[in-house]
């Protein structure tokens, strides 16, 4: 098998054409599933790190209500209310945030990101999750932190050949905590 591919590959007469015309079309057509491939990992990851931002910048901003507890040995959102201390938290506006980092636009509840006149990628389902830390906790080293838990839908178009294809959907999922360090 082997000599007789070394034959046809060393032969004068034409034969052999076809089947190098036949391998760089397979190669053309790998390298664009590959470069399809990376744009959808570049979108994704970029969008999550943007959302991830937006999330500890909402940490960031209820700083003020943590360093209350900090102040009192625990790291929760809490403010002095009276005589006692009361719960306080904001998710803050993280689609405001997405919009100004990404360039989006509010169309239909989703947030689109467009390029060359054609949609980029789309985000929707936004949910975020403030887990504050207990009020006074017997066991500090053992009670949850105060942290940002987010989830995002991503929906990417996918064309391949020319052809438009189902979009991806991806769920992103981030995570910012409320560290103090003394």
């Amino acid at each position: 098998m082997r000599k007789k591919l070394k034959h046809i590959l060393k032969d004068r007469r034409g034969f052999s054409f076809p089947l190098v015309v036949a391998v760089a079309l397979a190669l053309v057509l790998i390298l664009c599933g590959i470069s399809e491939y990376l744009r959808l990992c570049i979108i994704a990851s970029g969008v999550r790190d943007a959302v991830q931002s937006a999330v500890v910048a909402t940490v960031t901003d209820n700083y003020s209500n943590v360093y209350h507890g900090v102040r009192e040995g625990y790291s929760g959102g809490y403010r002095p209310s009276g005589s006692s201390w009361v719960g306080s938290v904001s998710t803050g506006d993280i689609y405001g945030r997405l919009d100004r980092n990404l360039g989006l636009k509010n169309e239909n509840g989703a947030h689109v990101k467009e390029a060359d006149g054609a949609e980029e990628f789309k985000i929707s389902g936004l949910s975020v999750t403030i887990q504050n830390a207990p009020l006074a906790p017997s066991n500090p080293a053992n009670s949850p932190a105060f942290a940002a838990d987010a989830t995002i839908q991503l929906e990417v178009p996918v064309s391949f050949g020319g052809k438009t294809l189902s979009p991806m959907h991806a769920t992103l999922k981030v995570r910012a905590k409320y560290m103090p360090v003394f």
